[in-house]
């Protein structure tokens, strides 16, 4: 497999590499590029940040989780491709020497390069920006004043890429393979159904960092253009299983705000630049926050192998803890939410507000007539083996009056719908009772009593 793209605006042509090598470690060990970070080597502390630019733009993405042949075609950007070929300093980096935004300098390659990616594309929301970089000793204050002095500058000209566009390789019989379409996909996956489907790789690349696993055989979806459609009419809005998760935020933060929020906080730029809604589905993951959403919004999901696709609820697709009604060779190719009026709250609860796993997470989509409940489709992560709808509490809260005398009753019904257990993340207990403070909760919202605890005042 070769793998050709820019690195600080020169070709790299590669071969012969390792398909699970990560950008983060290529960089430092092969090139020398030590500017780069390595802090967690999971995602989530941001001092591996790099600029990559494709067709759709630079995006700040995590160099530790990124492996080789998701570059291809592309640009890439380090911390050492950011001043100017004389010297001169970007304006992000000018600004943090005015500013004093850096202190033991750790952290400050990874905080640069997300700052200017954002500076590039004219972002100016800087607390979400840099909420996936962390600092320990400088303080966020002196670096969020950084980011607001460089607002307008201009983007210096050195660092216009222009993304290589080759011509993706053909598959081989070698392991690795970068199908360029969906057909493509669906022939090479049937014949290799034990290969690792890899898309933005923010699980896959912890399988390789943290557990260190080995992948035989892998394909790599980032050539498939056609599964990175999103088509919104006035009846869904169906989302190819290669969409990212900011864009999936962008298109549905407009239609149902609450979710729009729970994809903010579930995680960062880097994160959501490079995860997919398809991946966030498929693995199947008991605490994923996507997968309640979806459910509560009556989700299809549409499936594929080979020439044979099938459509299924969403809900039905998640069957025991670790295990999905997807067969060897069958791939998640899309996901279409109905539309409807917007009666969609999300509610995570985690440990941290922002980019923390969620204990629970609760998402209620409850239609009321004439006060009185008319259909529910409750569902939540974090309290059972899959995401799971709250069929009991459904059943006890439709037909009967919207009050609170309603949702006291249907809280009893929780116990029946759920068996959860004790972690390190939250106790058996309090899962259940902050389930059933959720739909409090949800009802209080509804009534236009204050909840958020966002919106407390000293």
């Amino acid at each position: 497999m070769d793998i050709t793209f820019l690195l600080n605006g020169e070709t790299v042509v590669l071969n012969g590499v390792a398909p699970t090598t990560t950008l983060l470690d290529w960089l430092r060990e092969e090139r020398g590029l030590t500017g780069t970070k390595e802090g967690c080597n999971e995602g989530d502390c941001g001092a591996c940040t790099v600029m990559v630019t494709d067709e759709s733009g630079p995006r700040a993405l995590n160099a530790c989780i990124l492996f080789l042949p998701q570059l291809h075609g592309r640009a890439v950007r380090t911390v050492e491709g950011v001043s100017g070929p004389d010297g001169t300093l970007h304006p992000v980096q000018q600004a943090m020497v005015e500013h004093h935004g850096s202190q033991c300098g750790f952290c400050t390659p990874g905080f640069i390069m997300s700052m200017a990616t954002a500076h590039a594309r004219g972002a100016t929301d800087h607390d979400d920006q840099l909420a996936g970089n962390l600092c320990r000793c400088t303080g966020y204050a002196p670096i969020i004043r950084a980011a607001r002095s460089a607002e307008g500058t201009p983007v210096p000209e050195w660092m216009a890429d222009e993304v290589p566009g080759s011509t993706p390789p053909a598959p081989t019989a070698s392991g690795p393979w970068m199908p360029a379409s969906t057909d493509e996909l669906a022939t090479i996956y049937a014949a290799h159904p034990e290969a690792v489907l890899v898309a933005g790789a923010t699980d896959v690349g912890l399988w390789v960092t943290k557990a260190l696993r080995e992948l035989d055989e892998v394909i790599f979806l980032g050539r498939c253009d056609d599964l990175k459609a999103v088509e919104v009419t006035e009846a869904s809005i169906r989302f190819g299983a290669m969409v990212d998760m900011n864009t999936v935020r962008a298109t549905l933060a407009p239609l149902f705000p609450s979710y729009g929020e729970m994809i903010r906080r579930y995680g960062s730029t880097q994160v959501r630049n490079a995860a997919t809604i398809g991946g966030n589905i498929a693995n199947g993951s008991p605490i994923g926050d996507n997968p309640p959403a979806l459910i509560a919004l009556g989700a299809t999901l549409h499936l594929r192998k080979g020439e044979i696709r099938r459509d299924l609820p969403i809900e039905d697709y998640f069957l025991d803890y670790g295990k999905q009604d997807r067969a060897p060779g069958e791939f998640v190719e899309a996901v279409t939410i109905p539309r409807q009026t917007d009666r969609l709250k999300c509610y995570k609860l985690s440990k941290r507000f922002d980019q923390d796993i969620s204990a629970v997470c609760g998402c209620f989509n409850v239609t009321i007539e004439d006060g009185t409940v008319r259909a529910a489709r409750i569902a939540f992560g974090g309290m059972a083996g899959v995401p799971k709808r709250a069929a009991a509490v459904e059943a006890a809260l439709v037909g009967q009056p919207w009050t609170e005398a309603t949702v006291a009753a249907a809280q009893a019904a929780f116990d029946h719908d759920f068996t959860p257990m004790s972690d390190m993340r939250a106790s058996a207990g309090y899962r259940l009772a902050s389930a059933k403070a959720m739909l409090a909760r949800y009802l209080a919202e509804d009534m236009g009593e204050g909840a958020s605890v966002l919106e407390v005042r000293a």
